[in-house]
């Protein structure tokens, strides 16, 4: 039988076989009989592919890269008969160490590939690390194989996406989970049922690409380690963080990851990856030297003139993602990721530095955004843009969009905020945000607005209504850390109370929180653990506290069974009703002859809406009629009032034949507050309605049965 010449060894080293590789594409890849290592790097003069033996503290053999094996600014060789399972690789990079010119190298680092699929070296979390391991972010090998059987993507519309914010280890870690694997991948296949029975319909995970949680670890004042616990510090963009992996200490983290993306697609969820192309886990001039640091520096980095890194992440440096050869490693991951992981979408992190130069400078159209937004393997991905970043820029509304991206919408964060607890001249604005914000995205829609009123970077929404002020001392940088525009309303009593009056306020400006997400156009979004009214003990940026503090206390559902009863029931109320899930902005206007507009405002009196500075009410009326697909649905009238007294309100009047029920009132206690669909009591007395102090209504007008 013939073979292709190509697939025969050309030199030898150390018993070790090897070829000129091929440029592209970039990192390991599997060919026949071997291992085609390819890396970029536009200043080094020479390269050593350095291989490892699992495990072993020092490198099995070393081999350079000829000079006739160099493409370009690529170095590329091929090496036969690996061991796949069973090895590690780097490089050492070769060339001039000159920082005042942006040049870093340094011959006696191993450096790890930036394509690496697999990194080994942090395989259990928490293991205590070897500070003296010469090569610390192992690149491995990793075998597609697979089996994703028949799975697709849901391809959720975005318009009906409930988004949930996790973090994977939070999620399960607390001993009350009950799980086999806590804090692990697999640990939330074990939870899928809690999502679905909330009505759950999209994870949003924080940071599952490799990171290491000792980076800048320290000890309380209680000797207690505090932790790289969110993972915003990325040391491989490719690959999955082995200690969220029960399978990890294994290799197995990719299948173990696979296994959970698969489980949710099956339960109808989708699943939208947290990720950071804004900065890396090397930081600043004093930062350790992992990979793109003696890669090429001056590529991979914005640099000051002097060769200083620009730091508009807030954490040392900042990614030069408008350089093409960064840019093109930006979109090989992402598109790495949904072809390989079946990832469904992606939130970015400070996204706004993506639009920057390699100055800094803000840029008109953004190469990588574009790039992103029309790229033809990301054409159903969805892509939600951090629309800000550490260096001031703050794009919320401006984001560069290209008809495709959405925006976390800190401003619905912080008017809802404000409005919840009583700040007089925001009806005007809210009556924005409920709308979709078509003050910020006149010409694409609600869609590009991701709702929320508390995200993992902040109070929750228990400690929202229970501090006026955030303590943080635990993450031992006395309190300097934090927000401290948080918007937040104690009720009238700092931190935790048995004061029954407060707790009672609190529960219903939970509940106002969760109705004003689910009734407001765009996309709502909740952060894990306030639908059991999770607390942080007034921690506002828990980023260290592998702790109780940031853990999910499964205790609390059955504590605190009515707040998971009522966000069950108002998520299932948002997916009953098309009227709440426009794609395009209301018009204001009866297009459909209903005699009503699709939305019209009002306050205590019908049509009469209260705009004036001292305003604290605010009620809209949605016109069932004006759904953009499907039947016509029900009259949706919710009536907010943020005042500290009681209101007397009388709803606009329906059509004949038509009246109105009640749905939700958060005024009332459990099982009044709200009601299954469908079994809503008809509203007594349709002329007046009396409004509890800050509580929201929500009516139904529909046929009467």
């Amino acid at each position: 039988m013939e073979r292709r010449i190509d697939f025969y060894p050309t030199h030898e080293l150390g018993g070790f076989r090897y070829r000129r590789g091929q440029p592209l594409p970039f990192g390991p890849t599997m060919v026949p009989n071997g291992v085609n290592f390819s890396i970029y790097s536009n200043a080094a003069d020479s390269c050593t592919l350095v291989l490892f033996r699992k495990g072993e503290a020092e490198p099995m053999i070393e081999i350079p890269f000829l000079p006739e094996f160099k493409t370009g600014n690529v170095f590329a060789m091929v090496v036969f008969d690996l061991d796949y399972e069973r090895i590690e690789y780097g490089y050492r990079m070769d060339g001039p160490f000159l920082p005042e010119q942006g040049h870093r190298f340094d011959r006696t680092k191993i450096l790890s590939d930036p394509y690496a699929k697999i990194l080994g070296g942090r395989d259990v979390w928490r293991a205590p690390p070897d500070w003296t391991n010469i090569y610390r972010h192992r690149a491995r090998l990793l075998f597609q194989d697979f089996d994703w059987e028949d799975d697709r993507p849901p391809e959720i519309p975005f318009q009906d996406l409930v988004i949930y914010e996790m973090h994977v280890r939070g999620f399960t870690c607390h001993p009350s989970s009950g799980v086999r694997h806590p804090g692990t991948f697999a640990a939330i296949r074990e939870k899928i049922p809690h999502l679905k029975s909330l009505g759950i319909n999209c994870v949003e995970l924080l940071p599952i690409a490799e990171f290491d949680e000792w980076e800048g670890s320290r000890r309380d004042a209680n000797e207690q380690w505090l932790l790289n616990y969110w993972g915003y510090s990325t040391a491989g963009f490719m690959a999955p963080k082995a200690g969220y992996a029960a399978t990890g200490r294994y290799g197995m983290q990719a299948d173990e990851l696979k296994a959970l993306i698969k489980e949710l697609h099956r339960n109808g969820i989708e699943v939208i990856l947290d990720v950071v192309f804004n900065h890396t886990g090397e930081g600043n001039e004093r930062g350790p030297t992992l990979s793109f640091r003696g890669i090429d520096n001056k590529t991979y980095y914005m640099l000051t003139p002097e060769g200083y890194y620009y730091n508009f992440a807030g954490s040392g440096n900042t990614l030069n993602c408008n350089h093409p050869v960064v840019r093109n490693l930006v979109l090989d991951c992402i598109r790495y990721w949904v072809s390989e992981y079946h990832v469904d979408g992606f939130r970015f992190d400070l996204a706004s530095i993506l639009g920057r130069d390699q100055n800094g400078a803000p840029l008109a159209n953004p190469p990588l955004l574009e790039t992103l937004a029309y790229d033809p393997v990301l054409a159903r991905t969805k892509l939600i843009a951090e629309a800000w970043d550490a260096g001031g820029l703050y794009q919320v509304g401006s984001f560069p969009a290209y008809g495709r991206w959405a925006e976390w919408n800190g401003k619905f964060r912080d008017a809802s905020r404000k409005f919840l607890k009583g700040d007089a001249g925001l009806v005007g604005e809210m009556a924005q945000r409920i709308q979709g914000s078509p003050d910020l995205y006149p010409h694409r829609g609600p869609t590009a607005s991701i709702n929320f009123v508390t995200c993992h970077d902040g109070f929750t929404l228990n400690d929202l209504v229970s501090y006026n002020n955030k303590y943080n001392e635990a993450n031992g940088e006395e309190n300097r850390d934090g927000a401290n525009d948080n918007n937040s309303w104690n009720c009238g009593h700092e931190g935790e109370t048995d004061d029954a009056e407060i707790n009672r306020l609190r529960r219903r400006q939970i509940k106002n929180a969760m109705t004003l997400v689910m009734i407001s156009q765009g996309v709502p979004m909740i952060l894990m653990g306030d639908e059991l009214g999770r607390a942080q003990r007034g921690n506002n940026n828990a980023y260290c506290q592998d702790n109780e503090i940031s853990w999910m206390n499964w205790g609390l559902l059955e504590t605190n069974a009515d707040l998971f009863r009522f966000t069950q029931k108002m998520i299932a109320f948002r997916k009953a009703h098309p009227v709440l899930r426009r794609r395009s902005h209301l018009t204001h206007r009866d297009l459909v002859g209903s005699g009503y507009a699709d939305i019209t405002f009002h306050g205590t009196r019908p049509w009469s809406a209260d705009w004036s500075g001292s305003s604290r009410v605010l009620a809209f009326l949605l016109c069932g009629r004006h759904v953009e697909q499907g039947d016509a649905d029900d009259y949706v009238y919710v009536i907010m009032n943020m005042h500290w007294e009681a209101l007397s309100v009388h709803p606009p009047a329906l059509p004949p034949g038509t009246s109105w029920h009640v749905f939700a009132n958060t005024g009332m206690t459990t099982p009044e507050d709200i009601h299954d669909l469908g079994a809503e009591p008809m509203l007594a007395d349709e002329s007046n309605i009396l409004v509890g102090p800050r509580s929201i209504i929500v009516l139904v007008g529909r046929v009467s049965r």
